[in-house]
């Protein structure tokens, strides 16, 4: 889907617009974004401006968010990095800060107030991450999120060898509806992790994400394969097996593909749609 086609994916409500959509989406009136960045391990971006309202998508902290509008505590924008657009609380957001030179690679990881295991920590990081190293003392790199151990970061671009791995690093993460932080997290929120891990792009939702690569044939189906059902997806971590986030087992689980895929027909959810490899 394009912008213009994709609420999830456009900049605009209400008559506003970004000016970057100036002849693609119609509005009365056009306007710069402001960048902001996320300030907190874990930012939810929102339908609304509510903290009751559902969960589309998170910010990690350090990620970019551009902001069209602000009022009552909340900004309406546009996630740099998946382009998703919804609202996040305001103080969840500050200046944006130095460019990356590193992520996250352990499943997740403390900054600490001081160069030492005994500081106090002052935040808990999910995997990609994204932190600039403003210092070193010893095994311990400064950041805007605190004082992190060398060992659970990598430089930007290297990347993970294997995307599946990944995601089975996650099992028995619980599952949170629009969730992608390493404490809680939802099927298509999975597999944009570990693909993000791996070095690839990935949209947030699982119906664009089944439009990733190249279909295949179930015949064909090897490690690394996306599975699809309505609304859901799922990694194959061999032709028999799969991992996902899902809220039958409320968690990330490894289990049989054919166990999957009987459940779920016998609970109303119907065949599997579509098989692709990235």
């Amino acid at each position: 889907m394009t912008p213009s086609s994709d609420p999830r994916l456009t900049l605009a409500r209400d008559g506003i617009a970004a000016r970057s959509l100036e002849g693609i989406v119609a509005a009365a009136r056009y306007v710069d974004t402001v960048t902001r960045q996320a300030r907190v391990p874990a930012a939810a971006l929102r339908r609304a401006p509510s903290p009751e309202a559902e969960q589309l998508d998170q910010l990690l902290f350090g990620e970019v968010f551009e902001v069209l509008d602000e009022a009552d505590g909340w900004a309406f924008g546009q996630a740099q990095r998946d382009g998703y657009v919804g609202y996040v609380a305001s103080g969840a957001l500050g200046a944006p800060g130095a460019a990356p030179t590193h992520t996250v690679r352990a499943l997740r990881s403390y900054g600490f107030s001081a160069p030492s295991i005994k500081a106090a920590p002052i935040g808990l990081y999910s995997m990609n991450t994204p932190v600039a190293e403003e210092g070193r003392e010893g095994r311990f790199v400064k950041t805007a999120g605190g004082w992190m151990v060398e060992e659970h970061l990598a430089p930007i671009g290297d990347d993970a060898p294997d995307y599946v791995a990944v995601a089975e690093s996650f099992v028995g993460t619980p599952y949170q509806w629009g969730g992608r932080e390493s404490l809680g997290l939802d099927c298509s929120g999975l597999v944009q992790q570990a693909l993000y891990a791996g070095g690839l792009a990935c949209p947030r939702d699982s119906d664009q994400q089944a439009g990733l690569g190249q279909p295949i044939a179930v015949e064909a189906l090897q490690r690394g394969d996306l599975m699809f059902w309505r609304g859901h997806v799922a990694l194959l971590t061999s032709p028999t097996d799969i991992v996902h986030a899902n809220a039958y087992h409320m968690a990330v689980v490894i289990e049989p593909l054919a166990e999957a895929v009987a459940r779920t027909i016998s609970r109303g959810g119907g065949e599997p749609t579509g098989y692709r490899r990235i």
